[in-house]
Order: C-alpha cells, then structure tokens, then sequence
C-alpha cells in the first residue's frame, strides 16, 4: 500500500511537471535574456529558417541562403545589429536589414519554440538552438 501510495505520488509529480513545462511562457527581463543570449535563433521566415546569433555583449548576426534574401527582398544576404531587452521585449535593430529601424518583440516560450508579437503587430514562430 505504501510503495503505491509512492507511485501515485511520483507519477503525480512528473505529470504535473511535464504539464508545467508544456504550458506556454512569456518572456521577460533576465529570462529573456537568458532565453536567448549566447544562442541561435532560427526565426521561420516564408518557408526558410533564419538563423539568427545573440552574442552576449548585446550584438547580433544574421545570415540567410540567396533564395531567402531575394525572397526577403533584402540587399545582403547576412547582416549584423545590437539587441537588447526593454519593457519585457527583445529589442533590435540590424545595419542594413529592415532599413536599418528598431523593432521589440513580445516573446513566449513553449520548450525550445518560440512565438513572438512584434510592436507592428507582425507575428510568427521559431527555435532556440
């Protein structure tokens, strides 16, 4: 009876932290930092991946294949800005790319996926690798 009572409990735990961790999340201050300082970011972009390199010090790179750029309409095919994060938003601002304007996102994690709100009202997905 106690061994079961054991069990139930354990299994208990572990559904309720699978459940925990499947739950959406949004992302904000030091965890969104965190979330993506020092990482790739593969931002899905009309059927391509975008990767997408935080440094740490707060400067990025991005770089897609020549059919992604003509598609993005984009001159270069790689690019590089600064990113921060502001009133619970990632924000950047790339040299070349998005004539060169500021934009925030609103960020919310599922695991390694990622939706995201830009301040326009953009919208879309991606992963943290």
């Amino acid at each position: 009876m106690l061994m079961q009572t054991l069990l139930t409990a354990a299994f208990s735990a572990l559904a309720l932290g699978v459940a925990l961790a499947a739950e959406p999340a949004s992302l904000s201050g030091d965890e969104l930092r965190k979330a993506v300082s020092g990482k790739t970011v593969y931002v899905r972009i009309s059927g391509f991946e975008l990767p997408i390199h935080y440094f740490p010090g707060g400067s990025m790179a991005g770089g897609m294949g020549g059919v992604a750029a003509t598609i993005a309409r984009e001159e270069s095919a790689s690019d590089r800005g600064k990113w921060w994060v502001s009133a619970s938003q990632l924000c950047q601002r790339w040299s070349s790319w998005m004539e060169g304007k500021t934009y925030c996102y609103k960020l919310t994690r599922q695991g390694n996926s990622v939706t995201w709100v830009r301040n326009d009202g953009r919208s879309g997905s991606a992963r943290i690798g």
